[in-house]
């Protein structure tokens, strides 16, 4: 798959998008890149080499199979860093102040607070749309726009959905904070319905790459 158009016609500059393409697909070949940005393997080489000396960009080798191992492109962490983190320091610093100074039940509130007014809105965009791969849909399209960078597609055995969020633009806040988390996860829970379960199989706050969400429509 290509990067796509939108992309381009933001002008983004072949670096971003290098970093662009690790950030949403994950650790990839050079030639895999090249394809992606509709040029050669040894040119993505060469942008990656410059990303490299940034310290944006950083290979691993993978053994697979006979031959030699082969190299994977990855982002560090100074180039996960590039993505917006809503704010990262100030947040964590009230937060702490917030925990310290008025307690723990104040911070439990405040959770509660933005839990109550996620709910409304997503409830709000969602009321219309029924059928439970037409909601992961609106619901993917709700947190991408919320900065997530979130999709989701059909599960590889075929059983479900898997609900992906890319990036976390509260992550700071999410780590000094679990209740975060776990009201995101009861929200969409609620917002699917009671005919489906949900489980997070992958957390960035806990060292993955991004979120992942399994989404299983209950047996009849």
């Amino acid at each position: 798959m290509s990067i796509s158009r939108a992309d381009r016609s933001q002008g983004r500059s072949n670096p971003d998008r290098f970093l662009l393409l690790l950030k949403t697909r994950g650790p990839q070949t050079a030639a895999d890149l090249g394809r992606a940005l509709g040029t050669t393997g040894e040119n993505a080489r060469q942008q990656l080499a410059k990303l490299a000396a940034e310290g944006l960009v950083e290979t691993e080798s993978v053994v697979g199979g006979v031959g030699r191992p082969r190299q994977f492109w990855r982002l560090t962490g100074r180039g996960n860093a590039c993505f917006p983190d809503a704010h990262a320091e100030l947040t964590v610093s009230l937060l702490r102040a917030i925990r310290n100074r008025l307690g723990a039940d104040v911070l439990d509130q405040l959770v509660g607070a933005r839990e109550d007014e996620m709910r409304a809105h997503y409830r709000a965009k969602l009321r219309s749309i029924k059928g439970l791969e037409a909601r992961v849909a609106a619901l993917a399209d709700i947190r991408s726009r919320e900065g997530y960078m979130a999709e989701y597609h059909h599960a590889d055995d075929g059983d479900g959905w898997l609900l992906i969020e890319n990036h976390c633009p509260i992550c700071a806040a999410a780590a000094a904070c679990q209740g975060f988390c776990r009201a995101e996860l009861a929200i969409f829970r609620e917002m699917l319905g009671p005919d489906c379960s949900i489980e997070r199989t992958e957390h960035i706050v806990l060292g993955a790459r991004r979120c992942a969400y399994r989404i299983r429509a209950d047996a009849i």
